[in-house]
């Protein structure tokens, strides 16, 4: 590191550890993402959650290739010990950053800033770099990654063997928002794409359908890379730093010509839609954890097929079974599954209820005339009223200036 460069502090919370992760989860997932950046940019601290620290003994192959330091929670900088780790502190500085998400974020960015030819580190903060910015309090999905699938996982791991015959609500959750459309930007172009290649495929399929059915594989088999798939050639033609397919410079006119609402849903590659994030090194140590725990108990994974493609095709990305082979995670070669029917999905354990009521509204279309419209319809409209207290005024100047309207940040 330069010497102008200020040294940061990385502080992890340290339990205990199991099988090949050291918990809370939160920890191996930082040291994951830390392995798979290839970043040595932080000081990493383990803070063991008992009193003794001389007796908490860590293996060195968990941490992969960082050096890590042990250290009590009374040695923490005074504005880490009010924090929830993880937290980076620059050292000897007063300003920390603290949370999973935020945590995860800053090194992605501080990775990027000292090697600006890592582009593929940077591009695990999505589009517009807003991939889990938004906090747990307001997000759905950043509380589901950060928070729910964590500590379902963490349970799912503790509770003995007849307290944990059922899949947690949170990954049944997860397998639900993997099965759900996929949204991205400038979207309609490669859903016209994936029309294209449908019909073109149609075509052909007749001849051949009877040759393919008496080829099937046998259940069970193990499938070494995905179906083919235009959503799978655009989002490895990213990670790879390739053009994306585009065979066909103009689509035919009958394709250009077809409504929005009419053409094909484009379907999930990675955890957020097309391409691989943050938010999949977040859910990758905890799904691999709960799939070993669910091998070792003999379960039958048939009700999360999308979790297995998803876990299979991360595999694949450049850079994962690296990070997994530092940090000693052994990771699963999981059969392809086939679509739950649906008695099975109905028999499943259910959603939780406000998980549901969040889930109802996920194809809404915010702005502000559609949004006044849906309060309008359930009864909230937005009325002016005068102030009940028109003499009081606010001597801002007596104020912090974060806190001015006029000068905040």
């Amino acid at each position: 590191m330069k010497d102008s460069v200020a040294e940061e502090h990385l502080y992890l919370a340290f339990s205990h550890q199991y099988r090949d992760s050291i918990f809370p989860l939160h920890t191996s997932i930082s040291l994951f993402l830390l392995s798979y950046c290839d970043c040595k940019l932080f000081k990493v601290f383990l803070v063991p959650t008992g009193e003794d620290v001389g007796d908490q003994c860590v293996t060195k192959n968990l941490t992969g290739d960082l050096e890590v330091h042990l250290i009590s929670r009374c040695q923490l900088p005074v504005v880490v010990q009010s924090c929830s780790l993880p937290a980076v502190v620059v050292k000897d500085d007063k300003f920390c950053r603290a949370g999973l998400s935020v945590v995860l974020r800053h090194i992605i960015q501080k990775t990027f800033e000292a090697d600006p030819s890592k582009k593929e580190v940077l591009e695990l903060l999505g589009f517009k770099k807003t991939c889990l910015k938004a906090c747990a309090e307001v997000s759905q999905w950043t509380r589901l990654c950060e928070i729910s699938i964590p500590l379902a996982v963490e349970r799912f791991l503790t509770a003995s063997p007849e307290h944990c015959q059922a899949i947690p609500p949170d990954i049944l959750l997860l397998e639900r928002k993997l099965g759900e459309p996929v949204r991205v930007h400038n979207d309609d172009k490669i859903r016209r794409q994936k029309l294209q290649q449908q019909k073109a495929s149609a075509k052909v399929a007749g001849p051949v359908l009877g040759k393919e059915a008496t080829e099937e594989s046998e259940p069970g088999e193990v499938h070494e890379h995905p179906p083919s798939s235009l959503e799978l050639s655009v989002a490895f033609s990213k990670l790879l730093a390739q053009e994306a397919p585009d065979a066909i410079n103009r689509e035919a006119s009958h394709i250009r010509r077809t409504k929005t609402s009419d053409l094909p849903l484009l379907d999930h590659v990675f955890a957020e839609g097309l391409y691989f994030t943050v938010a999949d090194l977040v859910l990758l140590p905890c799904i691999h954890q709960f799939l070993v725990s669910s091998k070792k108990q003999g379960k039958n994974l048939v009700n999360l097929p999308l979790i297995s493609s998803w876990y299979r095709r991360v595999q694949e990305v450049p850079g994962v079974k690296k990070a997994a082979g530092k940090c000693n995670m052994e990771l699963l070669q999981l059969p392809e599954l086939r679509s739950a029917p649906e008695e099975q999905l109905q028999d499943s354990p259910l959603v939780p209820d406000e998980l549901e009521e969040d889930n109802d509204d996920c194809h809404f279309i915010g702005g502000p005339r559609p949004t006044m419209t849906k309060l309008m319809e359930n009864g909230i409209e937005a009325k002016f009223s005068p102030h009940p207290c028109p003499s009081w005024t606010l001597d801002w100047t007596s104020l912090p200036s974060a806190v001015s309207p006029g000068e905040g940040e």
